[in-house]
């Protein structure tokens, strides 16, 4: 039997802050993390968005877009 993997794309922005990359998702832009180097801080964007999802953090703040005609 075959398994799908789902995958998401989720943007973020991110930057240099002295000895850190420092970023947050889009869709969560109250929420920020860090990491030593481009990659711990994209494992913690993961983490973060795991946590933000999971129900445990009271209610998150989201970004979204409101189309008007």
């Amino acid at each position: 039997m075959r398994k799908f993997i789902q995958i998401m794309e989720l943007n973020f922005k991110y930057w240099k802050d002295g000895n850190f990359w420092v970023g947050y998702l889009e869709l969560f832009p109250d929420y920020w993390t860090q990491g030593e180097t481009e990659e711990e801080l994209q494992i913690n964007l993961r983490e973060l968005y795991d946590d933000l999802n999971s129900g445990e953090l009271p209610g998150p703040v989201k970004q979204g877009v409101l189309k008007i005609a």
